[in-house]
């Protein structure tokens, strides 16, 4: 019986790490979120992207991975996890450790080339302020990013 239970014991601590890294967006998927928005937008043009990454339950949300499309003037277009941040401008704001996380993202995106930027956000599950990266695209005049929370 005590063999029964340590096996049954053994089985379910092997099993949770799998359940709890299914649980934890990958930059791969990020990376795969951010270029199906790139197809979504050449397909249906910029609105219809804008209002897509902006449902909190639509294509561009999965776990704690949301898309947010910004001007290059710093300006939020579409938010997934907080459509009361869309129109504002958000260049002057700053992550706990006083990084200056959205200019510095423009000046990247001004390069013209895909990147990951790290910085401390509000995990939308959560509720934690947590280490991130941010996987961003420029496109046009705009910058599409997705993130990863780093656990």
């Amino acid at each position: 019986m005590r063999v029964q239970i340590l096996a049954a014991f053994v089985l379910t601590c092997a099993l949770l790490p799998a359940a709890r890294a299914e649980e934890v967006v990958t930059k791969p998927e990020a990376e795969a979120m951010v270029g199906k928005a790139l197809k979504y937008l050449k397909g249906n043009g910029k609105d219809k992207l804008y209002a897509e990454v902006s449902k909190k339950d639509g294509q561009f949300t999965d776990r704690d991975l949301y898309l947010v499309v910004y001007g290059l003037d710093g300006m939020v277009r579409a938010h997934g996890a907080n459509g009361k941040m869309i129109g504002k401008n958000l260049m002057e704001i700053k992550d706990v450790d006083g990084k200056y996380f959205i200019k510095e993202r423009i000046e990247l995106a001004k390069k013209n080339k895909p990147f990951w930027q790290d910085y401390k956000f509000t995990n939308p599950v959560s509720g934690k302020i947590e280490p991130k990266t941010m996987y961003c695209v420029p496109e046009d005049d705009m910058v599409v990013c997705g993130g990863v929370y780093l656990k």
